[in-house]
């Protein structure tokens, strides 16, 4: 039992480590009942477990070990740290569970197992069950197996990866353990139900007999795919829905279970279950001999050993480079056609089995065998279409696309018909992604003429290829290619379309949009049945067409006002008409006389008829107009030669007419064309031709236009024409947009142009080319580099002037579309328009590369070498432009880049980059084969090799794009070579190229191994790039998948990767924005857009700004749009990811992170300049509660991110506001980080998010903790020298710092802040010192000389030897600093400053003496509204809430302002009234209301007192209103003028007397207090500084009207509730400050105010927060206890108060929040430890806290243990002490006591008159007892213990209260009454001080014991005194 004892009392985690089963036993037990209980996931308790949860699973004694398993289970389903113990506790439990006998202990590490898959660690579980699998125990085995097989039930294929068990099922089958092999069979079973015949080809070697069994299995199962029965923690939304699904079945029936079930079954590729085989070490040795030997027998020998090797479904990738080309040579070369057919089947092996990995070599194989394609024999035939048709898989149609198009023209038809069978086929497995129009285009012209093809089998599969293009990308992608193509063709073209059926069951482009249009059921029924994906491809295609096969003639109406070009066959069908049936056709639309009149010899008649005919025109209906006959009869005798200009005129305003509202043909245009252009350099009829020729435009599009404008101009020999033409030509690109334009027409008219001998001519062709450059960029100048140096330049000028511009949006063109098609289809031209490098001439140099050429470059001699590569380059330089056939160059070329020549090696990367240039983007087809080969350079040690290499590479990245690069597995391997070179140079140029791309091929997974094995390289080099790459491989592939991949690793290497990634993180950057649409699509966008985002910005941006200052609401506006955009700009998932809360609420999480810092296990937030581990830490703390996304941008390296992130924060502020409490250490050490930016909008928005911050902080009653101050103010003050805050030369910053600086005091004590003010006046910075100095200032003038708590002799002397300063606002900083001080403590100051030299105390006492003058001499005139107006506003501002973005203003600004308002003002006269009934009934009475007189002279201050009368407060007025003009009576109430802050007073007054008038108070409590505190100081210089008997009047009124205001406040219901503590202190202190004050206790009119404070005070402990109350003393007390700060006497007061409170406890400890009382009680005795009150010789203060803490105790008992939570370790802090020794001795307090306190209160403050009734009836009640010295020593114990005397002998009467108590009742009283009643009060007090010689005796002298009669003597003797 000794033993168990032992055990039992320790806590339940070492419990659960303890040698004793029993004990673990118990501790297993406690812990799972614990892990039950919490509901938080994040609690910290789990962490404690987190290394103890694989003893729970492998504990050595059974009955322990089950217990410990549930427990095990317990966390692992609720911790949020579970997922870090997978690797252990499952290695655990495959160990030491699954070999246990009990099948309980099996079941529950099964049940853990699935539970860590559960929670997203599959892949570990997987890990350590597979590695199970290996162990000797059978048991273990099985259980794995098992395990195995529930897992994929349950979770299915998605979830638990198949490969790998499939790669062990043959060897499972295997196993001598039959139950081994039978698990091993359900789990094959429930492995096909999930991949059906997947599984097939990885078991085809198993056990026949085996594999009979598994068939008949196989087929035994259910057709309908498998659902997923259990879901990760991440697809809560995915069960949801299943159940759903579930019900829904249940309800309806089974119909569509087998579609929906199949829909969401995965599809699973067979080859990725294979293992790769090597073949190329099983090759004959002599295979490459036999091959080429001459016997047909032998190369068929070793073709067919080949062929053997490649019947392996998957094989390893190598360098198959020789076999490949020596099959190249069969097929392309040998004359045996068996031959040709084996080799070709091994070619189709090869490239099944490679795949991708093939596409390197499909360049060679393409050609030769399209042109083997000429044999006739079916059985070759067949195998080369397998060939290419497996070829082609492993690479792209844009890499064949040249080879197919140069068979097109081969005179053999069976070529083409095979060539255009593969396209067929190669189409079907295209999407419109892949299949754009820059490759379709070429493929349609040259099938095209394919369809007129003289051989029927080449038509028809031209027609094949064509329906099938069709059917990909849909017919309004094709339809364009078939305009000259006759109907019947068009036709069966369609019909083939319909036939097609795709690869993979894709749907074909515009099924989508058709199917709703034309009938929905149809669409609908291939949706569902979608599923299988052999079955899908026919339903789906075949009822689509269906409907479109009905519908023909509906088709062209669909297409046809999809674009205005599209009528273009409509319109050149036009026929031309004969001018008779023009005449006829004119004549029933236009008047008679109009016809007859149009060829008049009179010009007037002429002029008259064309006004009546251009009339006719514009009243005509356009789809009656007769375009054709119209124009026509404009050529009518005279026609266009005609020589009136007026008539010309009109002629031309005709024809722009008809064009643009009539049906306009092409053949109506060629009809007027010509003569428009004669009369385009007219000076009279020029502008209208303008207009015609652009109505032309709009009716014919633009691209044809221009082509006839320019062929025609140029036609003519008048250089006006030709110049007014490119003039018109160029306005109009601007105007139409440059879609569709044919550059190349254009590029040679415009030759001829530049060539031209007018000036004018060029002049108008340049200004075209630079219209043009708008649109194409500087690749137009390659077409005129052979031009003229002069000429040149001039382009390169105008070049110049337009760069930077963007092309203007085009606003013609589109009149005459359908809306959304026709911008669609504008936007598929601008994509999928030509390239101006296509455009380009190029030469085909194939010829040039001779076998001469060849051999010479891959000779032994290095100076043929050379001599090959010099005749390359030189035949690269003479073509220019190349196109892609290079014939053998490509071979030797990668042989030279591993030339052991370095000279050789640099030329070769030279004419590799010179090709780059030369080829243009075709070189895509050359990058698997001479572009990786680059990468192998990189290896060398040379640097200039190197960086040649990287110039070549980037040459080639830039023609091709980065895809290229990444797709597929050659990067992956060239990382994998242990180079370091290679490695670092690489990772380097990875690291600047993924940032600019937008997406990138899955296949940049393969490449983070190596990645990761870079990181922990031998070479310094390779991991600082490999670190430099990592954000940008995250931005790709996301955190998720390179923690994935991570974890693969070895623990070891896994620790340091996991950590680097998380540093990666935060420096991940932005995808670059998606490329700029045309200029069209452009416009049109931009508008909505911003029409639609712009009304919701304001509104979301209101409940901010209801407390943002007034500069913050100006910039605000601005800045919420943009952070509005910058969140809408990802697409749908990332803005759901962006609407949840940013902050979580972590509970005790700051706590926790105190704990951490003070115990030394984190780093203190203390540096001079933040270092990265800084950095780290931070984020590492943050994402515990920060949104993922927004951590994104708060530690982005982009400050556009960082000005995101303060603004989401900022709209979250109030949302989140105890959240934002929560994380307030952690955010603003983020903001000191900011400190530290140069970026000057991100502080400024940071330093107006600080501002919000500390307005809601102060809002909330919110106070800063030490942790969260001294990680923030020291930032904000000591480093300004180095972020240049304060001493910022900018004044806007400059402000807010000091607003944030004056928020602190609302948040933190202003005592607390003045050491790093202090600290701050030490820097170099001049700025920062007189800013330091200036705050401090302004500090004592607020604070007064608390704020120096112990310092105040060495701070005043710091800040005194400023006075000296060189520079000027350093000294008037500090000599209003002094002055300040002085204002508060007098001459005192001279004392504390000690010595200054004569120069520095003449400057001191100068501005002492005219700090004082100031109040009284001020010469500013009474008579000037507009400046007292302007004092007011003044005051206002400093004074109103600090949400209003107003620095406050320093003391000396303050007075310099008052002292222009200042002037002799006649006193008012007005008494100080008191109630009559105030010392009668003392305990009851309350202030009363203080008359307030007005002044009697006008004052320009009534003009305000009307317009904020309070009628118009309470009155209609909107809240804003109320609240602005409370704002200003409070401002008032500071007002240095005397009436102003009377009015103001008197006003808050009556508020406060209308109970209805309450609510407009609220919110403004403290502000007014510090208004009335502010005033109160005022008038205590004011009274100091002039002594005259008028002032001195003014005094008396405005203090007594602050004491009146101040006691209707504490009396006005539960507004007195709402001061927060530090106001508390500050008001308590200033009452007490006046109470004490000499000057008020001269006349009996001061004793009557000092008794009005009294009452105040007595009000306020009653009706203020309790809470508050005794918070605002005990640190009252703090200072209290300070012998220099502050006097004995207020000492005294400040006890008085605490006893006070203590007698009031009883009826306010329900309230009372205890936990924050006894954490000040702790910072109490904290700062006063026993051992320094020890040293004091009164030790009063810490007797009082302690009979504070006794009687908390003694009201709520042992629960206050409960109520320690805030004090950091209780264990160590007196309060538990304390409270523990008074649990020991606490004895329940007799009844009689209770009473005896009540009594003798109650006497303390009543009536003499009711002291004595009320004494009489306890005496009589009492007398009826028995009455013994022990029940009168029992009633004076009492009154010691009430006032915390002790066992010291004190007189009753000597511990008189001061504060008498304040009742609930108003009374009225005369001035007679109440001058009596005094008098006898202060009567009272002489004749007490009389008698009480020494009232504080510390000790009792000893003497005989009482008696009764001397207890009974010094009771009345009490009474009498309070008589």
């Amino acid at each position: 039992m000794g033993d168990d004892s032992e055990w039992m009392k320790l806590p339940t985690d070492q419990k659960c480590e303890h040698k004793v089963w029993k004990a673990r036993l118990s501790g297993y037990t406690e812990a799972l009942q614990q892990f039950q209980r919490i509901t938080d996931e994040k609690s910290p308790e789990w962490g404690k477990y987190q290394g103890l949860v694989k003893k729970f699973v492998t504990d050595s004694n059974a009955v322990a070990q089950l217990k410990g398993l549930e427990a095990a289970l317990a966390y692992i389903g609720s911790a949020h740290v579970a997922s870090r113990t997978v690797g252990e506790v499952v290695s655990g439990v495959v160990c030491k569970v699954f070999n246990q006998p009990k099948a309980r202990a099996k079941e529950l590490g099964s049940d853990i197992c699935l539970m860590y898959v559960e929670i997203e660690k599959a892949e570990a579980v997987q890990e350590e069950l597979l590695k199970g699998l290996d162990n000797k125990n059978p048991k273990i085995a099985l259980a794995c197996v098992e395990v195995l097989r529930r897992a994929v039930s349950e979770f299915g294929s998605k979830i638990i990866s198949l490969k790998p068990v499939v790669k062990v099922l043959p060897k499972l089958f295997e196993s001598r353990e039959k139950a081994v092999r039978d698990e091993a069979k359900m789990l094959a079973v429930e492995v096909y139900r999930w991949i059906r015949d997947a599984l097939r080809p990885p078991l085809q070697n198993i056990n026949s007999v085996l594999l009979k069994e598994l068939e008949e299995e196989w087929a035994k199962l259910p057709s309908s795919a498998p659902r997923q029965t259990r879901f990760l923690r991440s697809q809560q939304d995915l069960r949801v829905k299943f159940e759903q699904q579930q019900q829904n079945e249940g309800e309806g029936g089974d119909d569509g279970d087998g579609e929906d079930s199949e829909e969401a079954a995965p599809a699973v590729d067979a080859y990725e279950l294979l293992e790769a085989v090597e073949i190329l070490s099983k090759l004959p040795k002599d295979f490459y001999e036999k091959i080429e030997a001459k016997k047909w027998q032998e190369r068929k020998e070793a073709l067919e050993a080949l062929e053997a090797l490649t019947k392996n479904l998957k094989l390893e990738s190598g360098e198959y480079g020789d076999v490949v080309k020596a099959l190249n040579k069969v097929i392309g070369k040998d004359t045996n056609v068996m031959l040709v057919t084996i080799a070709a089947k091994c070619v189709a092996g090869l490239a099944t089995g490679l795949r991708k990995k093939f596409g390197t070599y499909a360049g060679h194989l393409v050609p030769t065998i399209l042109e083997k394609f000429k044999e006739k024999k079916a059985q070759v035939v067949q195998a080369l279409q397998e060939a290419i048709d497996a070829v082609f898989l492993s690479t792209t149609l844009q890499n064949v696309s040249e080879d197919v198009l140069a068979v097109m023209d081969n005179k053999n038809p069976s070529v083409k018909q095979q060539a255009s069978l593969f396209l067929s086929r190669s189409f079907r497995h295209c999407t419109p992604t892949t299949l754009p129009k820059s490759l379709l285009k070429p493929f349609c012209v040259v099938l095209l003429k394919l369809v007129n093809d003289s051989a029927p089998e080449v038509r028809d599969a031209a027609f094949e290829a064509l329906g099938t293009a069709m059917k990909v990308v849909g017919e309004r992608a094709v339809n364009p290619f078939l305009a000259d193509l006759d109907k019947l063709k068009v036709d069966k073209i369609k019909e083939c379309s319909e036939k097609v059926e795709l690869a993979g069951g894709k749907k074909p482009a515009g099924q989508v949009k058709k199917a709703p249009s034309k009938a929905e059921p149809p669409a609908e029924a291939p949706a569902k049945t979608s599923g299988p994906p052999k079955k899908t491809p026919a339903p789906a295609v075949a009822k689509p067409s269906a409907p479109t096969k009905k519908g023909k003639p509906a088709a062209p109406k669909g297409t046809a006002p999809a674009k205005a070009k599209k009528t273009e066959s409509k319109e050149l069908n036009e026929a031309e008409l004969s001018p008779e049936v023009c005449e006829e056709k004119a004549a029933v639309v236009l008047p008679a006389s109009c016809m007859q009149m149009l060829d008049s010899a009179n010009w007037k008649e002429r002029l008259a008829a064309m006004e009546e005919f251009h009339k006719a025109v514009e009243q005509m209906d356009s789809k009656e107009m007769p375009c054709q006959a119209l124009v026509r009869m404009l050529a009518k005798k005279p026609g266009w030669k005609e020589t009136n200009f007026q008539v010309m005129q009109l002629k031309l305003q005709v024809v722009s007419a008809v064009a643009q509202r009539g049906s306009f043909s092409r053949t109506s245009a060629f009809a007027v064309l010509e003569a428009v252009l004669e009369k385009i350099g007219d000076v009279k009829c020029g502008v209208r031709a303008k207009e015609a020729l652009t109505g032309i435009a709009e009716a014919c599009s633009l691209p044809w236009t221009a082509e006839q404008v320019v062929s025609l101009a140029f036609g003519q020999k008048n250089p006006k024409n030709q110049a007014e033409a490119l003039s018109w030509l160029s306005n109009a690109i601007k105007e139409f947009g440059f879609a569709g334009i044919n550059v190349k027409a254009f590029i040679n008219n415009v030759k001829t142009a530049l060539a031209a001998t007018n000036p004018a001519v060029r002049t108008a062709a340049i200004s075209l080319l630079a219209a043009m450059y708008l649109y194409m960029g500087a690749s137009l100048r390659m077409f005129f580099e052979d031009e003229k140096a002069a000429l040149l330049s001039q382009i390169d000028a105008e070049f110049e002037k337009m760069k930077g511009q963007t092309p203007p949006a085009p606003i013609r063109g589109c009149s005459k579309a359908s809306g959304g098609e026709e911008a669609d289809e504008q936007e598929e031209e601008a994509e999928g328009g030509e390239d101006v490098v296509d455009l380009l001439p190029r030469t085909d140099i194939s010829d040039k590369i001779t076998s001469e050429m060849v051999s010479k470059i891959s000779d032994k001699n290095w100076k043929m070498r050379k001599e090959g590569l010099d005749e390359v380059a030189a035949a690269l330089s003479e073509a220019k432009f190349i196109k892609p056939s290079i014939g053998e160059l490509p071979v030797v070329l990668k042989a030279r880049l591993a030339d052991s020549n370095k000279i050789l090696v640099q030329q070769t990367l030279s004419i590799l980059q010179q090709m780059a240039t030369a080829m243009g983007p075709a070189i895509k087809q050359h990058v698997k084969g001479l572009g990786f080969p680059i990468l192998t350079v990189l290896t060398d040690s040379k640097n200039t090799v190197r960086a040649a290499a990287l110039a070549t590479l980037n040459a080639w990245v830039e023609q091709t794009g980065m895809k290229e690069w990444l797709d597929g597995e050659e990067l992956s391997e060239e990382l994998k070579k242990e180079n370091p070179f290679l490695r670092q140079e690489l990772l380097g140029w990875l690291a600047v190229k993924l940032p600019t791309l937008r997406s990138v091929p899955s296949d940049l997974l393969l490449c983070l191994p190596h990645l990761y094995s870079c990181l922990e390289d031998r070479n310094a080099d390779v991991r600082k790039k490999a670190q430099d790459a990592l954000p940008m491989f995250m931005m790709h592939l996301g955190c998720d998948k390179m923690n994935k991949a991570a974890a693969k690793l070895k623990p070891a290497s896994k620790d340091q990767v996991v950590v680097l990634l998380e540093k990666a993180r935060a420096s991940v950057p932005a995808k670059p924005a998606g490329p700029a649409k045309a200029a069209a699509a452009t416009s049109n966008a931009v508008k909505p857009a911003t029409a639609a985002t712009a009304p919701p910005a304001p509104a979301k941006a209101a409940p901010v700004n209801e407390q943002v200052p007034a500069e913050a609401k100006k910039t605000k506006p601005a800045s919420a749009p943009k952070a509005k955009a910058v969140v809408k700009k990802p697409p749908g998932k990332a803005e759901e990811d962006r609407s949840g809360p940013i902050f979580t609420l972590v509970p005790n999480g700051k706590e926790q992170r105190v704990k951490e810092e003070k115990g030394l296990k984190v780093l203190k937030w203390n540096f001079i300049t933040p270092r990265e581990e800084f950095v780290d830490q931070l984020k590492a703390q943050m994402a515990q509660c920060v949104a993922k996304w927004l951590m994104e941008d708060l530690f982005h390296s982009d400050f556009q991110r960082h000005i995101r992130a303060i603004s989401t924060m900022m709209e979250h502020i109030e949302a989140e506001a105890e959240a934002t409490v929560s994380c307030l250490d952690l955010i603003l050490k983020w903001f000191t980080l900011r400190f530290f930016d140069t970026n000057t909008s991100v502080l400024m928005k940071a330093l107006e998010y600080l501002k919000l911050l500390f307005v809601a902080l102060s809002n909330q009653d919110y106070h800063l903790t030490e942790h969260e101050a001294t990680s923030f103010i020291p930032y904000l003050i000591l480093k300004v020298s180095q972020c240049e805050l304060v001493g910022e030369p900018k004044d806007v910053v400059r402000k807010d710092v000091r607003s944030i600086i004056s928020l602190l005091r609302r948040v933190y004590p202003a005592s607390r802040v003045f050491p790093f003010l202090m600290d701050g006046t030490k820097s170099k910075n001049s700025k920062q010192r007189a800013e330091c100095l200036e705050e401090l200032g302004c500090l004592v003038g607020l604070c007064g000389m608390s704020v120096f708590q112990q310092t105040a002799t060495k701070a005043l002397r710091e800040i005194a030897v400023h006075i000296g300063d060189r520079d000027t606002a350093v000294r008037n900083a500090a000599l209003n600093t002094v002055v300040a001080a002085y204002n508060v403590c007098g001459e005192q100051v001279y004392k504390l400053i000690g010595q200054l030299s004569d120069k520095d105390m003449s400057m001191l006492e100068e501005r002492i003496k005219r700090s004082a003058k100031k109040p009284s001499t001020a010469a500013a005139p009474a008579s000037k509204p507009p400046e007292e107006k302007v004092a007011v506003s003044a005051n206002a501002s400093a004074l109103r809430k600090p949400s209003s973005d107003q620095a406050p203003l320093k003391l000396s600004e303050i007075r310099s302002q008052n002292a222009v308002e200042q002037q002799q003002s006649s006193a008012v006269p007005r008494e100080f009234q008191l109630d009559p009934n105030f010392i009668v009934d003392l305990p009851e009475t309350i202030m009363p209301d203080l008359l307030v007189v007005e002044a009697a002279d006008p004052s320009p201050l009534d003009v305000l007192e009307f317009k904020f009368r309070l009628p118009s407060i309470s009155g209609g007025s909107s809240h804003e209103e109320s609240v602005s003009n409370i704002n200003l009576i409070i401002s008032q109430v500071a007002s240095s003028d005397a009436k102003t802050s009377i009015q103001g007073l008197t006003k808050i007054v009556q508020i406060l007397h209308q109970e209805s008038q309450w609510k407009l108070m609220c919110g403004h409590v403290d502000e007014f207090i510090v208004a009335t505190l502010m005033q109160l100081r005022l008038l205590a210089s004011r009274r100091m500084v002039d002594e005259r008997m008028d002032r001195q009047q003014q005094v008396e009124k405005l203090y007594s009207s602050v004491i009146d205001s101040l006691n209707s406040l504490v009396l006005a219901g539960k507004l007195a509730q709402e001061t927060s503590p530090g106001v508390l202190k500050d008001l308590v202190h200033a009452l007490l400050t006046l109470i004490l004050d000499p000057r008020h206790q001269q006349s009996s009119g001061q004793s009557q105010l000092i008794r009005s404070v009294h009452v105040v005070l007595s009000a306020l402990f009653k009706t203020a927060d309790p809470t508050n109350t005794l918070s605002a003393l005990l640190m009252l007390l703090q200072e209290a206890y300070n012998p220099t700060a502050c006097s004995p006497e207020f000492s005294e007061m400040v006890m008085k108060c605490h006893w006070r409170m203590i007698k009031l406890l009883p009826e306010k400890v329900e309230v009372l929040y205890l936990d924050r009382i006894l954490l000040d009680i702790h910072n109490f005795m904290k700062l006063f430890p026993k051992e320094m009150l020890k040293q004091k010789p009164n030790d009063m203060a810490h007797r009082t806290v302690r009979t504070l803490l006794h009687t908390l105790y003694r009201l709520v008992g042992p629960k206050i243990m409960d109520h320690l939570s805030l004090i950091e370790n209780r264990s160590e802090s007196d309060v538990e002490a304390h409270l523990k020794r008074a649990m020991k001795h606490s004895v329940p307090p007799p009844s009689q006591m209770s009473k005896d306190f009540e009594n003798v209160s109650i006497a303390k403050t009543q009536h003499p008159t009711e002291s004595v009734q009320s004494s009489v009836k306890p005496a009589a009640s009492s007398s009826r007892e028995s009455v013994n010295p022990a029940h009168y020593q029992e009633r004076l114990r009492a009154l010691r213990q009430l006032y915390g005397l002790g066992n010291n002998s004190k007189s009753v009467s000597e511990e008189k209260s001061t504060l008498p108590a304040v009742s609930a009742k108003p009374a009225v009283s005369s001035m007679d009454m109440l001058q009596s009643q005094l008098t006898k009060l202060r009567e009272s007090r002489e004749q007490q001080d009389t008698q009480n010689v020494c009232p504080r005796s510390p000790a009792r002298t000893a003497g005989p014991p009482p008696d009764l009669n001397d207890f009974k003597a010094r009771l009345e003797k009490i009474k009498a005194n309070l008589r």
